[in-house]
């Protein structure tokens, strides 16, 4: 009896070293609240983010990631990335407008990949945003209801959790999520 007991305080052991830095440095789950990432996500919904992959690249245009709420750290938010460090993004007549050294002009950004032909973006300010080195623009799916970077401004990288791996539940709703392939 005491040989079994010992034994299963050996797998439950093992079980949590191999289970918890997995957990806690890897992968970690996301509880989708309310509406901003509609039609990609809703409310409700069970997502796997990958915490680890940012220390090895940086983070790309079209990733949704979830990261601290710049002004109370303490909420998660989960957004899709839209303009990159050193990039200038601006949100005029509907549409989104990012400048950088490979387009001093401008292009805009075509989001009909995960938006909508109807769905059109509609900023706070008529302010042409300058992100700095460590800066991201990101925006919520659903524009007319996601507080983002338009009402809050950018996100530091320092206040990325992680990346949207997969949608894991509910279980008929199972998605890989990659990143867009843009058309400039």
């Amino acid at each position: 009896m005491l040989r079994k007991i010992l034994e299963f305080f050996k797998i439950v052991i093992i079980s949590l070293v191999i289970i918890l830095p997995i957990r806690y440095f890897i992968v970690q789950p996301f509880y989708v609240k309310g509406a901003s990432m509609e039609p990609t996500f809703h409310d409700h919904q069970y997502l796997i983010i990958d915490e680890i992959s940012y220390r090895f690249h940086e983070p790309a245009r079209g990733d949704i990631v979830v990261f601290r709420y710049p002004q109370n750290p303490q909420e998660y938010f989960i957004k899709r990335i839209i303009a990159l460090p050193g990039e200038r993004v601006e949100v005029r007549d509907g549409s989104v407008y990012v400048y950088n050294d490979k387009y001093p002009e401008g292009f805009v950004l075509d989001e009909n990949v995960y938006l909508a032909d109807s769905v059109k973006t509609y900023d706070l300010s008529e302010e042409i945003v300058t992100l700095q080195s460590d800066e991201y623009f990101v925006l919520g799916d659903n524009r007319n209801a996601s507080k983002d970077s338009r009402s809050f401004g950018a996100v530091n990288k320092s206040f990325l959790t992680g990346r949207v791996m997969f949608r894991g539940w509910p279980f008929n709703q199972i998605t890989v999520f990659a990143t867009p392939e843009y058309k400039y």
